[in-house]
């Protein structure tokens, strides 16, 4: 039974670079059977020594004209934002360099998980191109001026600070950095998939909201989770005191 989806970019000779073709293919990648009952947690990770350096330069020059450079990063947004709404858990396994967009994919990840070895940066600013769309996902992830001294000087921070920050979930050692990511996916793996749903988009949503909104709305699908039949088999498994058993359906728990 498939419960985990492995995406990895596998581009090391141009450092992983969020090309236009490799975001549609993470895109189409993330999209497979997504709403498939057997998909549990997605874990994106890559190839070589860099995670990902962001966009490709090549395609951001002049001669490849505004048109061309509005559906790269229209395409950037659409998948940084899938990652954060497709229903099922995504985690970083991060090994190396995060810059700019590299780094804007790590911040979107629900979870990330990095090597100490691993650094992430925002360099944007040097080249003349100010990483204002990976700032949306970092300026989300780390606090405020954190976020504004990457974005203003690009430079980079270590995996310590990135995990003190709240960039990342947690730093280890290189040698036990697929052990413990996939640990963690096997967690995820053991909860009931339409409840790890309901929780995501609703953490999401109340995030976005005022504190009074965000009570309104997190009260609400409370509710909504005890009326589902998995909702019920945790509660009343609890109470025997037993494992439950998760149908993974979305079905509503019998009167």
């Amino acid at each position: 039974m498939k419960s985990s989806q492995a995406i990895i970019l596998n581009n090391p000779k141009k450092r992983n670079a969020l090309s236009l073709s490799m975001l549609e293919s993470l895109r189409e990648n993330i999209l497979t059977d997504v709403d498939g009952e057997d998909l549990r947690v997605i874990v994106i990770s890559a190839e070589g020594p860099v995670f990902s350096s962001g966009h490709d330069l090549k395609e951001l020059t002049s001669l490849q004209g505004r048109e061309y450079h509005a559906k790269v990063f229209h395409t950037c947004s659409e998948v940084m934002t899938l990652i954060q709404d497709v229903p099922v858990p995504v985690i970083a396994m991060v090994n190396g360099v995060a810059t700019a967009a590299g780094c804007q994919l790590v911040a979107s990840c629900d979870i990330a998980v990095a090597t100490d070895k691993s650094s992430f940066a925002t360099p944007g600013v040097n080249v003349g191109l100010f990483c204002s769309t990976p700032a949306v996902a970092i300026g989300r992830a780390v606090p405020r001026k954190v976020a504004m001294e990457m974005l203003f000087t690009g430079s980079p921070i270590s995996a310590q600070e990135a995990l003190l920050h709240g960039l990342i979930s947690k730093v280890v050692p290189e040698e036990r950095l697929e052990e413990e990511t996939l640990a963690i996916a096997q967690r995820v793996c053991r909860a009931s998939r339409p409840v790890v749903a309901l929780g995501k988009a609703t953490f999401q949503r109340q995030m976005a909201q005022g504190r009074d909104a965000a009570y309104a709305t997190a009260s609400k699908v409370m509710v909504d989770n005890l009326a589902l039949r998995d909702g019920q088999e945790g509660i009343r498994a609890f109470l025997e005191k037993r494992q439950p058993v998760w149908s993974h359906k979305t079905e509503k728990a019998p009167p």
